[in-house]
C-alpha cells in the first residue's frame, strides 16, 4: 500500500464495460450494434492495471460476460495480476427490463464466460446501472441460487433510474425467501441533513470537487465502516466517440472525463483500498460461508416495514 495513509480499508471496484454499453446509449446504440462499435475497453483496462500495479493496490473488476467472451486475454490479465473478478451480468440490461428467468440466464452466461477464463469461482455481482431496486429485489434470490456470495448493487438514494433510499448505507446480510444468505455492499453515501448523498463513484466522482469526495469517504471511515469506490474504464478516456444524446445524458457521461484519472490518483494517496472480497473478509464476512451480521439481517420486506414504522 505504498504512499497511502493508514486507516480503514476501502473497496475499489471497476465496472468493465465499454463506452457504447452504457444504459444512457440504449436507444442510440442497441445491443446488436455493439460488435460494430470502436472497442476501447482493452486499452483502458490495461491503463488501469498499470496504475494499480504502480500503487500496489488490489481491486475488484466486475466484468460484462459479453466482454469476457470476446476478450478473454483481457480478463485473464486482470485475474493474473491478482485482482478479484466479479460479474456485471452479460448484456448490461437493467434488471427491471428482464423477467426472473431472463435475469438468471443472463447472469449464468456471464459466469460461464468469466470462469472459463479464470478457472476460479466468481463470488461477486454488480447490477447494470445499480438496478436492484425494491421492485427487482427478487434478483437477490436468483443470485443466491447461482452461487453468488455478495452483491454491490444497491444505491441507498433517490434517483430517476435506480436506488432504494431506505436501504442500509453499509454492508449487511440479506436472508432470501429460500433461506439463502447474501452480503449486500451498497454504493457509498453520506447522510447530510437526513438525506443520503452519493460520494464515491462514476459521474459523482467526476462532478463533485475533490474536497467533498475526500470529506465524504473520511466521514464514512470515521463511522467505522468501509467505503466502496467505483468507476468505469471509459471514464478515463476523454478521446472516446461522442454520441448525440439528450443534455442530461451528455452531462452524466462526458463531464470531466479529462479530470477523472487525477482524482483517482488523489484517492490512492489519501485512502487505503483493496478488493471487495478482501474488505468484506477483513470486516467479518467470510464469503465462502456467509455468516457475518454487520448491521443486522432480514428479508428486504422486513427492512421496509421497519422503515415505514418510523415514518
Amino acid at each position: 500500500m505504498k504512499g497511502q495513509r493508514n486507516g480503514r480499508l476501502n473497496a475499489l471496484t471497476i465496472d468493465v464495460e465499454d463506452w457504447f454499453q452504457v444504459t444512457a446509449f440504449d436507444r442510440s446504440i442497441g445491443f446488436h450494434a455493439w460488435d460494430r462499435c470502436e472497442v476501447r475497453v482493452v486499452e483502458n483496462v490495461r491503463r488501469i492495471l498499470g496504475l494499480l500495479s504502480e500503487q500496489r493496490i488490489d481491486a475488484t473488476f466486475f466484468v460484462l460476460g459479453w466482454i469476457a467472451e470476446r476478450y478473454p486475454d483481457l480478463v485473464k490479465s486482470i485475474h493474473d495480476a491478482g485482482h478479484e473478478v466479479g460479474t456485471h451480468g452479460y448484456s448490461h440490461r437493467m434488471i427491471s427490463d428482464l423477467t426472473p428467468r431472463e435475469f438468471e440466464s443472463d447472469v449464468r452466461r456471464s459466469l460461464r464466460a468469466i470462469e472459463e477464463v479464470t478457472d476460479s469461482r466468481v463470488l461477486g455481482y454488480r447490477a447494470p446501472s445499480y438496478s436492484i431496486v425494491e421492485e427487482t429485489s427478487w434478483a437477490w434470490e436468483v443470485l443466491v441460487d447461482l452461487g453468488l456470495r455478495y452483491s454491490s448493487s444497491v444505491f441507498p438514494i433517490n434517483h430517476d433510474r435506480y436506488g432504494i433510499p431506505w436501504a442500509p448505507r453499509h454492508p449487511f446480510v440479506l436472508r432470501t425467501n429460500g433461506s439463502g444468505r447474501l452480503v449486500e455492499f451498497p454504493l457509498s453515501t453520506v447522510s447530510v441533513m437526513g438525506r443520503n448523498l452519493p460520494v464515491a463513484g462514476g459521474a459523482y466522482l467526476r462532478l463533485y470537487p475533490y474536497w467533498f469526495i475526500r470529506w465524504g469517504l473520511g466521514r464514512i471511515n470515521a463511522e467505522g465502516m468501509p467505503a466502496v469506490v467505483y468507476f468505469h474504464p471509459w471514464e478515463i478516456d476523454p478521446g472516446q466517440p461522442r454520441q448525440q444524446v439528450g443534455l442530461l445524458s451528455r452531462l452524466r457521461h462526458y463531464t470531466n472525463l479529462d479530470r477523472m484519472e487525477r482524482k483517482i490518483h488523489a484517492l490512492f494517496q489519501d485512502f487505503r483500498f483493496s478488493s471487495v472480497g478482501e474488505v468484506l473478509s477483513t470486516n467479518g464476512f467470510g464469503l465462502h460461508g456467509v455468516s457475518g451480521d454487520w448491521l443486522g439481517e432480514g428479508c428486504l420486506s422486513e427492512k421496509r416495514s421497519a422503515e415505514r414504522s418510523r415514518e
